[in-house]
C-alpha cells in the first residue's frame, strides 16, 4: 500500500446552512493535522464534473457530505466500496447526487477510478437557510467524522499527526463566518418578497 494515494473529498455549499458539512470537516482536517504527500484534501464545493481528474488519481477515495438517508438530523452513515453507489441510484438521498454520480461513472468509463470508496454522510436538519451556518446537531458531527477519517487511514497504514492551530482564511472560518453573518433583518435569507414567495412570511 506504499504507493497509494488518498484523496479526502469534501461536498457541498458553504452557503447552504447543513450543506457545508463536507467542506467544513475538510476544513477542520486541513487546519489541525497534518497529512504525508500521497494524502489530499480537497474543498470539492458543488464542482461536478471538474472532481473527474483529482478522484481518478486516487487509489482511494473518502467522501464527506451532507446526505438524506431520511433519519434523525445528526446522523452519520458510513459506507464503504460497493455500497457507496447505492446513495447515488434512483432514489435522491445525495444533495449533490447527480453531479457526483456523473463523476464517478465517467472515471469507471475511462478506466481509471478509485479502487476503495469511504463516504461519510451525515443527515442535515437545515438546509433552506442561505448564508446560515451548520444547525447545531450536525456541527456536532464534525468531530466525529474527523477521527472516523483518520482511523480509516491508520487501516490504510497512513499515519496522520496533529498540528498546531494557525490561522487560516478568516473569510471561511466557521466561527468568523458564523460571527459576521447579518442578522434576518438585515440580509433577506429565504428571498425577497417583492419578487419571490417567501413561505416564511407571515
Amino acid at each position: 500500500m506504499d504507493a497509494q494515494t488518498i484523496l479526502v473529498l469534501g461536498i457541498g455549499n458553504l452557503l447552504w446552512a447543513d450543506e457545508g458539512f463536507g467542506v467544513r470537516v475538510v476544513q477542520a482536517l486541513q487546519q489541525t493535522h497534518e497529512f504525508p504527500p500521497r494524502v489530499s484534501l480537497l474543498d470539492g464545493g458543488t464542482s461536478g464534473l471538474a472532481l473527474i481528474p483529482p478522484v481518478q488519481e486516487a487509489d482511494s477515495l473518502i467522501i464527506v457530505d451532507a446526505v438524506d438517508f431520511h433519519l434523525a438530523p445528526g446522523t452519520m452513515v458510513e459506507l464503504r466500496d460497493e455500497e457507496v453507489p447505492a446513495y447515488l441510484g434512483a432514489k435522491k438521498m445525495s444533495l449533490h447526487q447527480v453531479s457526483f454520480q456523473e463523476v464517478l461513472a465517467l472515471c469507471q468509463l475511462l478506466g481509471k477510478s478509485p479502487a476503495r470508496l469511504l463516504l461519510l454522510g451525515v443527515q442535515p436538519q437545515t438546509l433552506d437557510d442561505y448564508g446560515g451556518s451548520l444547525s447545531p446537531v450536525v456541527k456536532q458531527q464534525i468531530a466525529p467524522a474527523m477521527a472516523r477519517i483518520i482511523e480509516y487511514l491508520a487501516e490504510l497504514g497512513i499515519e496522520v499527526k496533529p498540528k498546531p492551530p494557525s490561522p487560516g482564511n478568516e473569510a471561511l472560518d466557521m466561527a468568523e463566518y458564523e460571527r459576521q453573518r447579518p442578522s434576518a433583518e438585515e440580509a433577506c435569507r429565504f428571498g425577497d418578497a417583492r419578487f419571490l414567495f417567501n413561505p416564511h412570511s407571515t
